[in-house]
């Protein structure tokens, strides 16, 4: 589109150039009569004029801007010889050579069932696959990777600019079915998610980086069930969770009868000690009457009419 503009504004600046400068009013005779006549000549001041107009849109409408993370490549189509041009402003000669801009940033490829997110952003896009067991379970998943400088010729010649549904796309999803129906779905879930994640990213470095790019890594984002499944574990959990309260009530209740039991033969061993020593010491019934005693006591009779003055003990 860009091309096709130049041309018609080349076209209308010779188009002027030949008018204002290559028509002459020459004065002519005709039957009888001098009428002025406009003649074509191109002098060679023109023709220079308008061979520098050509070469100057020529050469501006060949400059191109690389953006900053983007890198050209170039294509000769006499010579059949690729290039790479890096960012900035660069020259390419046009209608001797095709481009292609490729994004050497960091790229990421999302499979989600959230909405609005991955690279198939209204629908679920979630990676679904059997596990070992055979159940159905879905994956969110993201592979971040580049495409190093000196590899996209490699890239382009080998798979061309929509590589991420044609490479990226199918790679992830095979190596992650492959590596998920090895598992089971306790593993997925829980103890082995770190080292699946591992495994995946592995498989897919394996994949791809023969091909040119360079992956950087892969995140295991969220795990889904289907919906009886997902039903199956809610209960499961709850029942889990139910026995272990009653297994810690038991624990309560066992450590509360070890507490009384202990507690009883403390006192049966404290009773047994106190009647050995009353056998001994029949007076010391006495003592442990008066020690039992509240503090405001001061004067005991006994039933002997025997008066105890409490004070004198303090």
């Amino acid at each position: 589109m860009f091309e096709l503009l130049i041309l018609i504004i080349l076209f209308w600046l010779i188009a002027y150039l030949i008018y204002k400068f290559a028509f002459k009013v020459v004065l002519t005779e005709r039957r009888g009569e001098i009428i002025p006549v406009r003649k074509l000549e191109f002098t060679p001041r023109l023709i220079f004029i308008i061979i520098g107009a050509v070469l100057f849109f020529y050469i501006i409408s060949s400059f191109r801007e690389v953006p900053i993370g983007y890198a050209l490549l170039t294509f000769n189509i006499f010579t059949k010889k690729y290039g790479v041009k890096s960012e900035g402003l660069q020259f390419v000669p046009r209608f001797f050579y095709k481009t292609y801009l490729y994004n050497i940033r960091r790229q990421e490829y999302t499979m989600t069932a959230r909405k609005g997110e991955g690279k198939k952003k209204n629908i679920d896009d979630s990676l679904w696959s059997p596990t070992k067991e055979g159940l159905q379970i879905g994956l969110d998943l993201t592979c971040w990777y580049r495409i190093p400088k000196e590899n996209i010729i490699k890239v382009h010649k080998n798979i061309g600019p929509d590589y991420d549904e044609k490479v990226i796309r199918p790679a992830i999803r095979s190596e992650v079915r492959h590596v998920i129906s090895s598992h089971s779905v306790t593993e997925i879930y829980s103890s082995k998610r770190e080292e699946i994640q591992e495994e995946i990213e592995k498989r897919v470095k394996e994949k791809l980086e023969k091909d040119g790019f360079l992956i950087e890594a892969v995140i295991l984002r969220d795990v889904h069930f289907t919906p009886d499944f997902a039903k199956a574990i809610e209960e499961k959990q709850i029942a889990q969770q139910e026995a272990e309260r009653m297994e810690y009530l038991l624990e309560k209740q066992r450590k509360e009868a070890e507490r009384i039991k202990i507690e009883a033969e403390g006192k049966a061993e404290a009773i047994k000690i106190i009647s050995k020593e009353l056998e001994k010491h029949p007076e010391y019934i006495n003592y442990l009457y008066v020690d039992k005693l509240s503090d405001k006591v001061k004067v005991i009779i006994s039933d002997k009419g025997t008066i105890l003055n409490l004070q004198g003990l303090e």
